[in-house]
Protein backbone atom coordinates (compact mmCIF):
# COMPACT_ATOMS: atom_id res chain seq x y z
CA UNK A 1 0.00 0.00 0.00
CA UNK A 2 1.45 3.58 -0.73
CA UNK A 3 1.86 5.62 2.41
CA UNK A 4 4.29 8.84 3.34
CA UNK A 5 8.24 8.79 3.70
CA UNK A 6 10.36 11.21 5.04
CA UNK A 7 11.33 12.47 1.30
CA UNK A 8 11.04 15.95 1.26
CA UNK A 9 9.31 16.25 4.91
CA UNK A 10 10.57 19.53 6.64
CA UNK A 11 10.82 18.91 10.22
CA UNK A 12 13.00 22.35 11.02
CA UNK A 13 11.92 23.07 14.15
CA UNK A 14 9.17 20.44 14.64
CA UNK A 15 8.26 18.38 17.22
CA UNK A 16 8.65 14.89 16.09
CA UNK A 17 6.99 11.85 17.34
CA UNK A 18 9.13 8.73 16.87
CA UNK A 19 7.67 5.25 17.45
CA UNK A 20 11.13 2.88 17.68
CA UNK A 21 11.45 -0.63 18.73
CA UNK A 22 14.17 -0.45 21.76
CA UNK A 23 12.90 -4.12 23.10
CA UNK A 24 16.72 -5.43 22.80
CA UNK A 25 17.64 -8.59 24.89
CA UNK A 26 19.31 -7.17 28.38
CA UNK A 27 21.00 -9.31 30.59
CA UNK A 28 22.28 -8.10 34.21
CA UNK A 29 21.64 -4.07 33.26
CA UNK A 30 24.03 -5.02 29.69
CA UNK A 31 22.63 -4.52 25.91
CA UNK A 32 23.77 -8.03 24.53
CA UNK A 33 22.84 -7.27 21.08
CA UNK A 34 22.17 -3.48 19.64
CA UNK A 35 21.14 -4.34 16.36
CA UNK A 36 17.56 -2.72 16.54
CA UNK A 37 19.25 0.39 17.85
CA UNK A 38 22.35 0.23 15.12
CA UNK A 39 19.08 -0.19 12.37
CA UNK A 40 17.02 2.89 14.07
CA UNK A 41 20.08 5.32 14.07
CA UNK A 42 19.75 6.61 10.46
CA UNK A 43 15.87 8.00 10.95
CA UNK A 44 16.78 9.22 14.38
CA UNK A 45 20.19 10.77 13.01
CA UNK A 46 18.02 12.27 10.01
CA UNK A 47 15.27 13.82 11.88
CA UNK A 48 18.04 15.17 14.21
CA UNK A 49 20.46 16.87 11.34
CA UNK A 50 17.14 18.23 9.54
CA UNK A 51 16.36 20.30 12.97
CA UNK A 52 13.64 17.88 14.34
CA UNK A 53 13.23 17.48 18.02
CA UNK A 54 13.49 13.76 18.44
CA UNK A 55 10.95 12.42 20.61
CA UNK A 56 11.46 8.29 20.97
CA UNK A 57 8.69 6.35 22.51
CA UNK A 58 8.74 2.27 22.82
CA UNK A 59 7.75 -0.77 24.69
CA UNK A 60 9.86 -2.69 26.33
CA UNK A 61 9.32 -6.02 28.01
CA UNK A 62 5.69 -6.41 29.56
CA UNK A 63 5.39 -4.76 32.61
CA UNK A 64 1.73 -5.10 32.09
CA UNK A 65 0.82 -1.73 32.40
CA UNK A 66 2.61 -1.04 35.94
CA UNK A 67 6.56 0.41 36.64
CA UNK A 68 8.71 -1.94 36.80
CA UNK A 69 11.77 -1.01 37.86
CA UNK A 70 14.15 -3.66 35.93
CA UNK A 71 12.14 -2.55 32.47
CA UNK A 72 12.76 1.01 32.37
CA UNK A 73 13.92 2.36 28.93
CA UNK A 74 16.78 4.64 30.93
CA UNK A 75 19.63 1.79 30.36
CA UNK A 76 18.55 1.82 26.78
CA UNK A 77 18.57 5.67 26.15
CA UNK A 78 22.00 5.29 27.57
CA UNK A 79 23.18 3.04 24.68
CA UNK A 80 21.75 4.61 22.30
CA UNK A 81 23.41 7.97 23.23
CA UNK A 82 26.62 5.88 22.31
CA UNK A 83 25.69 4.39 19.38
CA UNK A 84 24.43 8.11 17.86
CA UNK A 85 27.71 10.08 19.31
CA UNK A 86 25.33 12.78 20.92
CA UNK A 87 23.44 13.12 23.99
CA UNK A 88 19.82 11.83 24.46
CA UNK A 89 18.14 13.02 27.46
CA UNK A 90 15.76 10.88 29.48
CA UNK A 91 12.55 11.34 31.19
CA UNK A 92 10.78 8.74 33.33
CA UNK A 93 7.11 9.17 31.65
CA UNK A 94 6.05 9.00 28.81
CA UNK A 95 2.64 11.53 28.51
CA UNK A 96 2.00 13.87 31.36
CA UNK A 97 3.38 16.68 32.51
CA UNK A 98 6.76 15.29 32.76
CA UNK A 99 6.86 14.56 29.42
CA UNK A 100 5.36 17.86 28.26
CA UNK A 101 7.97 19.97 30.75
CA UNK A 102 10.99 17.86 29.42
CA UNK A 103 9.38 18.06 25.20
CA UNK A 104 9.40 22.09 26.14
CA UNK A 105 13.16 22.11 26.87
CA UNK A 106 14.15 20.29 23.69
CA UNK A 107 16.08 22.42 21.15
CA UNK A 108 16.14 21.79 17.66
CA UNK A 109 17.87 18.59 16.64
CA UNK A 110 17.61 17.51 19.83
CA UNK A 111 17.10 13.64 20.72
CA UNK A 112 14.53 12.53 24.04
CA UNK A 113 13.64 8.88 25.25
CA UNK A 114 10.17 8.54 26.74
CA UNK A 115 9.58 6.30 29.60
CA UNK A 116 8.36 2.61 28.71
CA UNK A 117 4.87 2.99 27.01
CA UNK A 118 3.99 -0.37 28.67
CA UNK A 119 3.97 1.32 32.01
CA UNK A 120 0.43 2.47 31.02
CA UNK A 121 -1.62 -0.13 30.63
CA UNK A 122 -4.05 1.71 28.15
CA UNK A 123 -0.94 1.18 25.69
CA UNK A 124 -2.08 -2.15 24.74
CA UNK A 125 -5.50 -0.97 24.81
CA UNK A 126 -4.75 1.50 22.37
CA UNK A 127 -6.67 3.79 24.83
CA UNK A 128 -8.32 6.74 22.97
CA UNK A 129 -6.58 9.20 25.60
CA UNK A 130 -3.57 7.73 25.76
CA UNK A 131 -2.76 8.09 23.06
CA UNK A 132 -4.41 11.31 22.20
CA UNK A 133 -1.66 12.35 25.87
CA UNK A 134 1.74 11.22 23.20
CA UNK A 135 0.01 12.68 20.19
CA UNK A 136 -0.09 16.40 22.40
CA UNK A 137 3.99 16.12 22.73
CA UNK A 138 4.16 16.57 18.99
CA UNK A 139 3.48 17.97 15.66
CA UNK A 140 4.33 15.02 13.20
CA UNK A 141 4.81 11.21 14.10
CA UNK A 142 7.08 9.07 12.12
CA UNK A 143 7.05 4.91 12.81
CA UNK A 144 10.07 2.96 12.46
CA UNK A 145 9.23 -0.39 14.23
CA UNK A 146 7.83 -2.43 12.25
CA UNK A 147 8.55 -5.09 14.01
CA UNK A 148 5.70 -3.82 16.63
CA UNK A 149 3.21 -2.94 13.59
CA UNK A 150 1.58 -6.35 14.11
CA UNK A 151 0.36 -4.65 17.35
CA UNK A 152 -3.04 -2.17 17.31
CA UNK A 153 -1.49 -0.19 20.30
CA UNK A 154 -1.79 3.69 20.69
CA UNK A 155 1.63 4.22 20.52
CA UNK A 156 1.50 2.02 16.94
CA UNK A 157 -1.63 2.56 15.47
CA UNK A 158 -3.88 5.13 17.82
CA UNK A 159 -1.32 7.80 17.58
CA UNK A 160 -0.91 7.79 13.76
CA UNK A 161 -4.43 8.74 13.41
CA UNK A 162 -3.82 11.92 15.55
CA UNK A 163 -0.86 13.27 13.82
CA UNK A 164 0.38 13.70 10.16
CA UNK A 165 2.08 10.10 9.57
CA UNK A 166 5.03 8.83 7.78
CA UNK A 167 7.24 5.64 8.08
CA UNK A 168 10.47 6.20 9.12
CA UNK A 169 13.90 4.86 7.21
CA UNK A 170 13.99 1.45 8.96
CA UNK A 171 9.91 0.79 8.08
CA UNK A 172 10.54 2.23 4.49
CA UNK A 173 13.36 -0.40 4.45
CA UNK A 174 11.39 -3.06 5.49
CA UNK A 175 8.12 -2.71 3.51
CA UNK A 176 9.66 -1.96 0.35
CA UNK A 177 11.74 -5.58 1.05
CA UNK A 178 8.55 -7.46 1.65
CA UNK A 179 6.15 -5.88 -1.33
CA UNK A 180 10.01 -7.00 -3.32
CA UNK A 181 9.61 -10.35 -2.28
CA UNK A 182 5.52 -11.37 -2.09
CA UNK A 183 4.01 -8.16 -3.53
CA UNK A 184 5.67 -7.79 -7.05
CA UNK A 185 8.23 -10.20 -6.83
CA UNK A 186 10.92 -11.13 -9.68
CA UNK A 187 10.03 -14.83 -10.66
CA UNK A 188 10.42 -18.00 -10.44
CA UNK A 189 10.39 -17.24 -6.40
CA UNK A 190 10.98 -19.82 -3.70
CA UNK A 191 10.16 -19.77 -0.06
CA UNK A 192 12.17 -21.14 2.75
CA UNK A 193 10.21 -22.48 5.59
CA UNK A 194 11.50 -24.23 8.75
CA UNK A 195 10.36 -24.89 12.45
CA UNK A 196 9.36 -27.46 14.62
CA UNK A 197 5.84 -27.89 13.57
CA UNK A 198 3.44 -27.45 10.97
CA UNK A 199 0.26 -26.14 13.70
CA UNK A 200 2.68 -22.66 14.00
CA UNK A 201 3.19 -22.18 10.49
CA UNK A 202 -0.87 -23.23 9.05
CA UNK A 203 -1.33 -19.88 7.58
CA UNK A 204 2.12 -19.08 6.53
CA UNK A 205 2.41 -22.01 4.31
CA UNK A 206 -1.55 -21.67 3.20
CA UNK A 207 -0.62 -18.01 2.12
CA UNK A 208 2.67 -19.23 0.23
CA UNK A 209 1.64 -22.08 -1.85
CA UNK A 210 -0.91 -19.20 -3.37
CA UNK A 211 2.30 -17.18 -4.12
CA UNK A 212 5.60 -18.72 -4.80
CA UNK A 213 6.81 -21.08 -7.34
CA UNK A 214 8.57 -23.28 -5.29
CA UNK A 215 7.70 -24.25 -1.33
CA UNK A 216 11.04 -25.67 0.37
CA UNK A 217 10.09 -26.83 3.75
CA UNK A 218 12.32 -28.01 5.90
CA UNK A 219 13.27 -28.30 9.82
CA UNK A 220 10.77 -30.50 11.78
CA UNK A 221 8.00 -29.75 10.00
CA UNK A 222 9.39 -31.67 6.65
CA UNK A 223 9.18 -34.44 9.55
CA UNK A 224 5.41 -34.44 9.79
CA UNK A 225 5.11 -33.94 5.92
CA UNK A 226 7.34 -37.10 5.32
CA UNK A 227 5.47 -38.91 7.85
CA UNK A 228 1.64 -37.79 6.18
CA UNK A 229 2.61 -39.54 2.93
CA UNK A 230 3.73 -42.98 4.77
CA UNK A 231 6.74 -42.55 5.04
CA UNK A 232 9.36 -43.85 7.66
CA UNK A 233 10.83 -41.10 9.85
CA UNK A 234 11.83 -43.16 13.15
CA UNK A 235 11.13 -41.35 16.28
CA UNK A 236 12.19 -37.91 14.34
CA UNK A 237 9.85 -35.11 16.24
CA UNK A 238 6.37 -34.68 13.93
CA UNK A 239 2.90 -34.05 14.49
CA UNK A 240 0.59 -36.90 14.15
CA UNK A 241 -2.77 -34.99 14.26
CA UNK A 242 -1.14 -33.11 11.86
CA UNK A 243 -1.01 -35.28 8.55
CA UNK A 244 -3.90 -34.72 7.07
CA UNK A 245 -3.20 -30.89 7.08
CA UNK A 246 -0.21 -31.83 5.43
CA UNK A 247 -1.88 -33.68 2.66
CA UNK A 248 -4.34 -30.53 2.46
CA UNK A 249 -1.46 -28.34 2.20
CA UNK A 250 0.13 -30.34 -0.39
CA UNK A 251 -3.10 -30.48 -2.46
CA UNK A 252 -3.64 -27.25 -2.46
CA UNK A 253 -0.14 -26.40 -3.91
CA UNK A 254 -0.62 -28.50 -6.45
CA UNK A 255 -3.90 -26.92 -7.35
CA UNK A 256 -1.94 -23.53 -7.24
CA UNK A 257 1.09 -25.04 -9.88
CA UNK A 258 3.63 -24.35 -7.07
CA UNK A 259 6.11 -27.47 -6.01
CA UNK A 260 6.85 -28.32 -3.18
CA UNK A 261 10.15 -29.72 -1.82
CA UNK A 262 11.05 -32.01 1.17
CA UNK A 263 14.36 -33.49 1.85
CA UNK A 264 15.57 -37.01 0.07
CA UNK A 265 17.95 -37.48 2.51
CA UNK A 266 18.35 -36.67 6.36
CA UNK A 267 21.40 -36.43 8.77
CA UNK A 268 20.09 -38.46 11.97
CA UNK A 269 21.03 -39.80 15.82
CA UNK A 270 19.89 -41.55 18.22
CA UNK A 271 20.00 -39.22 20.60
CA UNK A 272 19.30 -35.14 20.51
CA UNK A 273 22.69 -33.66 21.86
CA UNK A 274 25.63 -31.78 20.79
CA UNK A 275 28.34 -33.84 18.80
CA UNK A 276 26.36 -37.57 19.01
CA UNK A 277 27.43 -40.31 16.34
CA UNK A 278 25.50 -39.79 12.93
CA UNK A 279 24.71 -40.94 9.75
CA UNK A 280 22.80 -39.97 6.54
CA UNK A 281 20.04 -41.73 5.78
CA UNK A 282 17.57 -41.70 3.12
CA UNK A 283 14.54 -39.33 4.45
CA UNK A 284 11.84 -41.99 4.01
CA UNK A 285 13.80 -44.91 5.66
CA UNK A 286 14.85 -43.41 8.89
CA UNK A 287 15.76 -46.50 11.58
CA UNK A 288 13.07 -47.00 14.51
CA UNK A 289 15.57 -46.10 16.56
CA UNK A 290 17.02 -42.38 15.23
CA UNK A 291 15.81 -38.72 14.81
CA UNK A 292 15.83 -36.42 11.94
CA UNK A 293 18.13 -33.89 12.91
CA UNK A 294 19.04 -31.86 9.66
CA UNK A 295 18.72 -31.94 6.01
CA UNK A 296 21.24 -34.28 4.48
CA UNK A 297 24.24 -33.67 1.79
CA UNK A 298 21.96 -34.73 -0.99
CA UNK A 299 19.31 -32.51 -0.43
CA UNK A 300 21.38 -29.20 0.24
CA UNK A 301 23.33 -30.00 -2.82
CA UNK A 302 20.05 -29.89 -4.88
CA UNK A 303 19.19 -26.89 -3.17
CA UNK A 304 22.03 -24.94 -3.71
CA UNK A 305 21.94 -26.02 -7.09
CA UNK A 306 18.07 -24.69 -7.80
CA UNK A 307 19.22 -21.07 -6.63
CA UNK A 308 20.54 -19.72 -10.19
CA UNK A 309 17.11 -20.27 -11.48
CA UNK A 310 15.09 -18.49 -8.83
CA UNK A 311 14.87 -14.36 -8.58
CA UNK A 312 13.28 -14.25 -5.58
CA UNK A 313 13.85 -15.70 -2.24
CA UNK A 314 11.80 -15.53 1.11
CA UNK A 315 13.50 -17.54 4.12
CA UNK A 316 12.03 -18.28 7.22
CA UNK A 317 13.16 -20.76 9.54
CA UNK A 318 16.17 -23.03 9.77
CA UNK A 319 16.79 -26.58 7.95
CA UNK A 320 17.80 -28.85 11.41
CA UNK A 321 18.12 -27.95 14.67
CA UNK A 322 21.17 -25.33 13.87
CA UNK A 323 21.18 -24.26 17.48
CA UNK A 324 22.82 -27.77 18.39
CA UNK A 325 26.12 -28.94 15.96
CA UNK A 326 26.57 -30.86 14.02
CA UNK A 327 23.13 -29.80 12.74
CA UNK A 328 23.54 -26.87 11.36
CA UNK A 329 25.59 -28.02 8.54
CA UNK A 330 22.94 -27.90 6.50
CA UNK A 331 21.53 -24.25 7.31
CA UNK A 332 25.24 -22.76 6.92
CA UNK A 333 26.11 -24.33 3.66
CA UNK A 334 22.33 -23.16 2.26
CA UNK A 335 22.85 -19.83 3.76
CA UNK A 336 26.35 -19.25 2.29
CA UNK A 337 25.25 -19.96 -0.97
CA UNK A 338 22.41 -17.84 -0.82
CA UNK A 339 24.86 -15.10 -0.51
CA UNK A 340 26.85 -15.91 -3.02
CA UNK A 341 23.92 -16.14 -5.19
CA UNK A 342 22.28 -12.93 -3.82
CA UNK A 343 25.48 -11.38 -5.61
CA UNK A 344 24.63 -12.72 -8.47
CA UNK A 345 20.97 -11.19 -8.83
CA UNK A 346 18.74 -12.79 -6.65
CA UNK A 347 16.52 -11.05 -4.35
CA UNK A 348 16.98 -12.54 -0.76
CA UNK A 349 14.90 -12.03 1.95
CA UNK A 350 14.78 -13.46 5.10
CA UNK A 351 13.58 -13.18 8.73
CA UNK A 352 12.32 -14.24 12.15
CA UNK A 353 14.38 -14.96 15.04
CA UNK A 354 15.87 -18.45 14.53
CA UNK A 355 16.67 -17.22 11.24
CA UNK A 356 18.68 -14.61 12.28
CA UNK A 357 20.41 -16.28 14.23
CA UNK A 358 21.41 -18.71 11.76
CA UNK A 359 22.36 -16.23 9.22
CA UNK A 360 24.61 -14.68 11.83
CA UNK A 361 26.01 -18.01 12.62
CA UNK A 362 26.95 -18.60 8.76
CA UNK A 363 28.75 -15.09 8.53
CA UNK A 364 26.04 -13.92 6.08
CA UNK A 365 23.57 -11.91 7.97
CA UNK A 366 24.86 -8.73 5.63
CA UNK A 367 25.25 -10.36 2.39
CA UNK A 368 21.33 -10.95 1.96
CA UNK A 369 18.80 -8.03 0.01
CA UNK A 370 16.77 -7.88 3.39
CA UNK A 371 16.96 -9.36 6.61
CA UNK A 372 14.17 -8.50 8.83
CA UNK A 373 14.41 -8.48 12.71
CA UNK A 374 11.03 -8.02 13.57
CA UNK A 375 9.51 -11.31 14.23
CA UNK A 376 5.94 -11.50 14.63
CA UNK A 377 5.49 -9.06 12.44
CA UNK A 378 7.41 -10.01 9.78
CA UNK A 379 5.60 -13.51 10.11
CA UNK A 380 2.07 -11.83 10.19
CA UNK A 381 3.15 -10.30 6.66
CA UNK A 382 4.55 -13.75 5.18
CA UNK A 383 0.43 -15.33 6.09
CA UNK A 384 -0.96 -12.31 3.86
CA UNK A 385 -2.24 -10.63 7.45
CA UNK A 386 -2.92 -6.39 7.06
CA UNK A 387 -0.72 -5.10 9.95
CA UNK A 388 -2.60 -2.08 11.81
CA UNK A 389 0.38 0.11 12.11
CA UNK A 390 1.28 -0.55 8.79
CA UNK A 391 -2.31 -0.01 7.56
CA UNK A 392 -2.42 3.35 9.72
CA UNK A 393 0.38 5.34 7.85
CA UNK A 394 -1.29 4.30 4.17
CA UNK A 395 -2.42 7.21 2.37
Amino acid sequence: MPFRTLDNLDVAGKRVLLRADLNVPLRDGKITDLTRIERLSPTIRELSGKGAKVIICSHFDRPKGKRVKEMSLAPIAAALAEVLGQRVRFVEDCTGVAAEQAVGLLAPGAVLVLENTRFHAGEETNDPAFAAGLAKLAEIFVNDAFSAAHRAHASTEGVAHLLPSYAGRLMQAELQALDAALGKPERPVAAIVGGAKVSTKLELLGNLVAKVDLLIIGGAMANTFLAAQGKRVGKSLQEADMHQTALDILAKARDAGCRVWLPTDAVVARTFEPDPPTEVVPADAVPGNSMILDVGPASVADLIQRLPSLRTLIWNGPLGAFETPPFDAATIALARAVAAATKNGLCSVAGGGDTVAALRQAGVIDQLTYVSTAGGAFLEWLEGKTLPGVAALAN
